[in-house]
């Protein structure tokens, strides 16, 4: 089975028990501007794109939120607790991005899906979450293709700022998607 657009990528993640019940735990903490994000989304992708049947291991599940009422690291720590309470063999991962950008010496950034826009990597730039009703949406600020095809590039964030290539350059060498997902074409830092 291939993935060809959002809502095939949408009815996976409906289908896969183990993705709901971890948008369903984050959604218990009714945080503003939520989404479960990046390898979490991605690597769902890459893995039905490559046919495997099992899940890669994911570092960790990242759960990112925007308020500006509560921008202690604290906070983001207290959050990461009560979803260990719920699942504790997970390695949660909360930040508030209405204070990441001083961590990432970036501008403040507007909402989560702005923050996510400025990930270094396009495929990387996804995020799940519930609407009220349950309904599962898909945050794409640069949309879903180059995901979807297999693709590894900059962000056009990274790609406009010769200083942050050496960042992604590092990550992509750190990360070695190639050896878990080896259909990937990864660009270098300058190609758009």
């Amino acid at each position: 089975m291939q993935l060809h657009n959002e809502s095939d990528i949408l009815r996976v993640v409906k289908e896969d028990a183990w993705m709901m019940e971890i948008l369903a735990s984050a959604a218990t903490l009714q945080l503003p501007d939520w989404w479960v994000c990046a390898g979490f989304v991605r690597s769902k992708i890459w893995d039905v794109q490559h046919g495997y049947t099992e899940r890669t291991p994911l570092q960790d599940i990242d759960v990112i939120y925007y308020d500006r009422s509560e921008l202690r690291p604290e906070a983001d720590e207290a959050l990461e607790a009560r979803l260990k309470q719920q699942h504790p063999g997970i390695p949660w991962s909360v930040k508030n991005q209405a204070r990441m950008h001083k961590v990432n010496d970036l501008k403040p950034y507007r909402s989560s899906t702005d923050a996510m826009s400025k990930f270094p990597e396009t495929a990387t730039a996804l995020g799940l979450s519930l609407r009220e009703d349950g309904e599962v949406i898909l945050a794409a600020p640069h949309g879903v293709e180059d995901a979807l095809q297999l693709v590894v590039r900059p962000t056009p964030y990274f790609a406009a700022n010769p200083q942050l290539w050496p960042v992604y350059e590092k990550r992509i060498a750190r990360k070695n998607w190639h050896s878990i997902w080896t259909g990937l074409q990864i660009l270098p830092a300058g190609k758009r």
